[in-house]
C-alpha cells in the first residue's frame, strides 16, 4: 500500500523559507508522477508543482522562481523548497501521486489518486 507522509510545515515570516518533505513508502517515487498541491482557507485546492523523475518538472505560474520541486531517490522522498514566502502562500500543503498520470499538461488534482495528510504552512506579514 502506498503511503505519503508530509513534514516540514510551520510558521515563518514573509520573506522566509521552508522545505517540505514527503516520505513515500510502498512505491518508487522516481517511477511515477509526484506533485505538491495546496489549499488555503476558503479556497479550492490548487496545484503547485509536479515532477516525473529527472524527465520533467512543471510549476504553477505563480510559484515559478520561488518554489523548487525535487526528489531524493535514495531516500524515496519528495521535496518542495519554498523561498521568499508571502502571506498568500499560507495553506495546507499536500503531496500526491498516481500510477497512471504521466505528468503531462496542467497540475490538476483530479489526476492524482493517492494523497498525504497535508502539512500546514503559515506565513505572517
Amino acid at each position: 500500500q502506498v503511503q505519503l507522509v508530509e513534514s516540514g510545515g510551520g510558521s515563518v515570516q514573509a520573506g522566509g523559507s521552508l522545505r517540505l518533505s514527503c516520505a513515500v513508502s510502498g512505491y518508487r517515487a522516481d517511477r511515477y508522477c509526484m506533485a505538491w498541491f495546496r489549499q488555503a482557507p476558503g479556497k479550492e485546492r490548487e496545484g503547485v508543482a509536479m515532477i516525473l523523475s529527472d524527465i520533467s518538472t512543471t510549476y504553477a505560474d505563480s510559484m515559478k522562481g520561488r518554489f523548487t520541486i525535487s526528489q531524493d531517490n535514495a531516500k524515496n522522498t519528495l521535496y518542495l523548497q519554498m523561498n521568499n514566502l508571502k502571506p498568500e502562500d499560507t495553506a495546507i500543503y499536500y503531496c500526491a501521486t498516481d500510477r497512471s498520470y504521466e505528468c503531462s499538461g496542467i497540475i490538476v488534482d483530479a489526476a492524482f489518486g493517492i494523497w498525504g495528510q497535508g502539512t500546514q504552512v503559515t506565513v505572517s506579514s
